[in-house]
């Protein structure tokens, strides 16, 4: 999200352009079949990648639709009650995960009771936590969270005037629709590069936090796994070799790593995360433990579709915000009974 930020400032973009036409573009986007793992990564995915960020009928569907919607949202939100404006997500609308997201690899998520978020009543975990791979990011964290979305076309006021009245439609609305802007100019393989070089950041308090986990014995600690949106690079990208220090290798961190990949599977399809419990389950009753199900899990996130998959299977769920993430480590300090800050950070952040 940040690195598409800073794409869209760079070049002038229209704010959260390119957010929209990625996740608008599911379920079979360039972007979520590479999620996937059903295409390469080659020119033919970057050929693909930037006719989803041309494509006109979701350009028309951002200016009339999703632009008055973040507007009207501006302009009524209460900052002392929601905070910034990057937590006013989806996160709080009230359908379920669609089956835009999903594509053919399994059913849609279950009509299991939803869950709110919940903290275990005992000052340390029993059983797992499920943990989000914030090290690397999430290279799928541009998933659509607008709170508000239209629920009519962009032209329905427009058709039902047409319909009643043989007067034209008002000058200022065929201007809308008629008179777009024009594309930006948008380069997808440097945008992706930027993502992905951005992705590979480590979090300055999550990765702290999942070095002071990892250290602890795992009699002592949750069992820490990763779901994570990730693609494959081709066999010769400097990306494949494996770091010189362990400790930067994000994947050593967890004793579970879920590469949506590798696996045809991506948040929020619910199948991924109960491939997920699933890996929980065993490796908590190889360890002596009595299993593990969703009710024992903590999910972190930054997306709220992927948080609202989450909460409907039973898990408890962690929002990450960005550029406050030292928030949901306290969080997760709370719901555990664990310390994972530092005491330089612990008071910088009280």
């Amino acid at each position: 999200m940040e690195a598409i930020a800073a794409y869209e400032n760079k070049h002038t973009i229209p704010r959260d352009w390119i957010n929209y036409a990625i996740s608008k573009s599911a379920p079979n986007g360039y972007w979520q079949r590479l999620e996937r793992g059903e295409i390469e990564m080659n020119q033919d995915f970057f050929k693909g990648f930037n006719a989803d960020l041309r494509n006109e009928q979701l350009w028309r569907e951002y200016h009339t639709s999703f632009r008055n919607s973040k507007k009207k949202l501006k302009d009524v939100a209460n900052p002392t009650q929601l905070g910034d404006h990057v937590s006013l997500k989806a996160e709080a609308a009230d359908t379920k995960p669609t089956d835009q997201d999903r594509g053919p690899q399994g059913p849609g998520v279950s009509d299991s009771k939803h869950s709110p978020s919940k903290e275990p009543s005992s000052p340390r975990p029993s059983l797992s936590k499920l943990a989000k791979d914030t090290t690397i990011g999430d290279p799928a964290s541009i998933e659509s969270e607008e709170v508000a979305q239209s629920s009519s076309k962009p032209s329905s006021s427009i058709n039902e005037q047409s319909t009643l009245s043989s007067s034209p439609s008002p000058p200022q609305a065929v201007s809308t629709l008629n008179s777009l802007p024009p594309f930006p100019d948008i380069d997808g393989e440097s945008l992706f590069w930027s993502m992905m070089d951005h992705s590979r950041k480590p979090d300055p308090y999550v990765f702290p936090a999942l070095l002071r986990l990892r250290k602890m014995s795992p009699k002592e600690r949750p069992i820490l796994a990763a779901l994570s949106n990730t693609v494959i690079f081709p066999p010769d990208h400097p990306y494949n070799r494996l770091s010189d220090s362990k400790e930067s290798d994000p994947r050593s961190q967890f004793d579970i790593f879920i590469a949506s990949a590798e696996v045809g599977m991506r948040k929020p399809n619910a199948d991924i995360y109960k491939l997920a419990l699933g890996k929980l389950d065993k490796l908590d009753r190889e360890r002596g433990g009595s299993g593990i199900t969703a009710e024992d899990c903590l999910f972190l996130d930054d997306i709220g579709e992927n948080l609202k998959t989450a909460r409907e299977l039973g898990m408890g769920t962690i929002k990450v915000v960005l550029g406050k993430t030292w928030r949901a480590v306290k969080e997760l300090e709370q719901a555990t009974g664990l310390e994972m800050m530092d005491e330089k950070t612990r008071r910088s952040k009280l």
